[in-house]
């Protein structure tokens, strides 16, 4: 008897299978440029269509969830991760003022389980449409005994555009800007492998369902400031935290001095700090604290950024200044 690629542990038929499962999805998210459907060797995406852009410039982000997913094989519960990779794309894209135009996702699995992988790919398509953006392709992978069973890996590749003299880059900010933060939903995706270590996540379901709160995409509220106010930077706060990522985006010789006591921390980075136990600095160049995005705006033009933030769902504060320095300094008592 003759082997079969199903002997050998893929099975070509659940891979069919899930093509048509997620078609459904990926065409939910469709959104002007977008030529043709699923199922040919590439996406296809007309840019200029319209003659919309003067001078666009494309802007490519790419990322994955972390050992987050060790929650959702833990839980069975598998849609918010897949709101967690366009985040993780896409809040990295919208940092130089882009707009998301197209997602491309990559599932990889020992054993290909269509109704999980659905599953995955249904969350991918919500976060796609929170984004604005269209899921245009993507390849599931059945890599057997590669994976340990009912486990996979997801990575994703975002594509946006922004006009050439628009990009966010942050050379204009200037000494005496404000920044302001904008509040996570909790961990994100970022420092997963210190929290699982220090939580009892896999005795405790409400605490397990609490740490896969999807990440918050920014998309929609940049467009609403970008179009009320001077955006003179832009910092998407994942792993490294505050002291991390908020300096790549100021020019040389400035810094930022943050007000600790300016907002309180989710408890859950509380819960992290004292189980740990985990010093302050540890957690601050770990976690976001909750904070997911910074926000540099001219100091006369606060008050409008954060009415625009608020008409667009997202609760922000004044955090912090720029000033003549270098990194991340810290002024008042941390709420940890």
């Amino acid at each position: 008897m003759s082997i079969t690629y199903r002997d050998a542990g893929v099975d070509i038929d659940a891979g069919d299978d899930v093509v048509r499962r997620i078609g459904p999805h990926a065409r939910s998210t469709h959104r002007p440029g977008v030529l043709g459907g699923l199922g040919g060797f590439g996406g296809l995406f007309a840019l200029n269509d319209a003659g919309r852009w003067r001078d666009p410039v494309l802007v490519s982000a790419t990322d994955g969830v972390g050992t987050k997913l060790e929650l959702a094989f833990h839980l069975d519960a598998h849609r918010t991760v897949g709101v967690d990779l366009v985040a993780m794309c896409v809040n990295d894209l919208v940092t130089c003022g882009a707009e998301p135009l197209f997602f491309l996702d990559y599932f990889a699995t020992g054993h290909l389980a269509p109704a999980q992988a659905e599953d995955v790919v249904a969350g991918i398509a919500d976060g796609c449409r929170q984004a604005g953006c269209a899921l245009l392709g993507g390849e599931t992978a059945e890599l057997p005994g590669f994976y340990d069973a009912g486990k996979y890996d997801l990575a994703g590749f975002a594509v946006g555009v922004v006009e050439r003299d628009a990009i966010i880059d942050g050379a204009r900010v200037a000494d005496g800007d404000v920044v302001l933060g904008v509040a996570s939903s909790g961990l994100h995706s970022n420092g997963f492998s210190l929290a699982r270590r220090v939580l009892p996540w896999q005795a405790d379901r409400a605490l397990a369902e609490a740490l896969l709160t999807p990440t918050r995409i920014y998309a929609q509220a940049v467009a609403a400031l970008r179009a009320a106010v001077d955006v003179r930077a832009l910092a998407h706060i994942t792993g490294g935290g505050l002291p991390g990522n908020l300096p790549r985006v100021l020019p040389d010789g400035l810094g930022a001095c943050l007000d600790a006591a300016s907002w309180a921390p989710p408890p859950i980075f509380a819960r992290i700090a004292r189980e740990g136990p985990v010093a302050v600095d540890e957690m601050r160049r770990t976690f976001n604290l909750g904070v997911g995005l910074c926000v540099v705006v001219p100091a006369a033009e606060v008050d409008a950024a954060l009415a625009a933030l608020a008409g667009a769902d997202e609760s922000a504060w004044v955090l912090g200044r720029v000033q003549a320095g270098e990194g991340v300094t810290w002024a008042g008592e941390a709420a940890l």
